[in-house]
């Protein structure tokens, strides 16, 4: 529920009468990354890793060292764990998203693969994959990564709006529009694949049903602002405001009559 610092309080109490409880420490780590305050996790974990034999721990060791921009302690950290058999897939991820915040993306794309080659039928790390290559540019290897990973988890909102973003980059705005149409009755608070959804309409010249969904996106999130603004303005379809206030009154619940 996104509730860490409940979480965080919760966990702390079940270590202050019972030290040695690995999944207080998990929860209570998984918390405080999540907070931005992986420096705090390293402490706990570190005493965990070195008496519990788990690779879990050794995982989010690596993650509250990249949290606290220890990057190359990190991926050393991460690399012996991706190292351990049987292979512990997160592991892998963590470590490839290590190597791609330090500008690595080749040797991230290779770990990735390489966990691949171990278990091959992992729809998370064949996930990554999809986006480490969409980082890169590489849209065709996404998107057929993607379609694989569609046929054995067609439920999945993450899989389909991965896929119908690269769609988008790739100019089939109503193929794309469609997955993400799919995508938002799995998942239908998600306001970035809604402006993105609504940037597929303007694209197809659909201008009503694209500025209604960026004021569905919008509302009640100011965070989205720049997203749907860029959205309105980028596409050939869109319209542009002088005054951001014009803009913000348009796509509010009363919409400033423009000028052609």
């Amino acid at each position: 529920m996104q509730r860490f610092g409940e979480a965080e309080q919760l966990a702390a109490e079940i270590l202050r009468t019972s030290r040695t409880d690995v999944a207080a420490t998990v929860i209570l780590a998984q918390a405080l990354i999540a907070q931005k305050r992986g420096g705090e996790a390293i402490a706990p974990l570190e005493k965990a890793a070195r008496r519990h034999d788990d690779p879990r721990i050794e995982t989010l060791l690596g993650a509250a060292l990249g949290s606290a921009r220890r990057s190359a302690e990190a991926i050393e950290q991460l690399r012996r764990t991706a190292a351990r058999r049987p292979p512990f897939l997160p592991a892998f991820q963590e470590l490839a998203g290590q190597l791609l915040k330090a500008g690595r993306a080749e040797e991230a794309i290779a770990v990735a693969e390489s966990g691949l080659a171990l278990a091959p039928a992992s729809i998370e790390l064949k996930l990554d994959l999809a986006r480490l290559h969409l980082y890169r540019n590489d849209r065709g290897k996404a998107r057929a990564i993607l379609l694989q990973v569609r046929e054995a988890a067609p439920g999945r909102a993450d899989i389909l709006s991965e896929l119908a973003r690269t769609l988008l980059l790739d100019g089939e705005y109503a193929s794309a529009a469609e997955v993400y149409r799919k995508a938002l009755a799995l998942r239908p608070d998600d306001a970035l694949m809604r402006a993105d959804l609504a940037a597929c309409l303007l694209e197809m010249g659909d201008r009503d049903a694209g500025e209604a969904n960026l004021r569905s996106a919008l509302r009640g999130r100011p965070q989205m602002f720049g997203r749907t603004t860029y959205a309105l303005a980028a596409s050939s379809h869109g319209r542009f405001f002088l005054r951001p206030s014009a803009l913000a009154k348009f796509l509010g619940d009363r919409p400033e009559p423009s000028k052609p």
